[in-house]
């Protein structure tokens, strides 16, 4: 079952699958309301969360803490 994103605490692991895609990450810095900052823990890339949900949610959508 999917979290909400108003969950999401600074330091912690989690991952997200939407449209038979998955991420890894971990949350760095949450500089706004709303706005996360995370590290993906397989590449290392560093990107704002919004990137990974700004073409919607699928069917599949998951948000888990690891």
């Amino acid at each position: 079952m999917a979290i909400s994103f108003n969950n999401l605490r600074k330091g912690k692991h989690y991952r997200l699958r939407n449209y038979g895609e998955e991420f890894d990450f971990q949350v760095i810095d949450m500089p706004e309301d709303g706005l996360y900052r995370v590290k993906d823990l397989n590449t290392l890339d560093i990107y704002n969360l919004s990137e990974l949900v700004k073409y919607g949610k699928g069917k599949d959508f998951d948000l888990e803490e690891l």
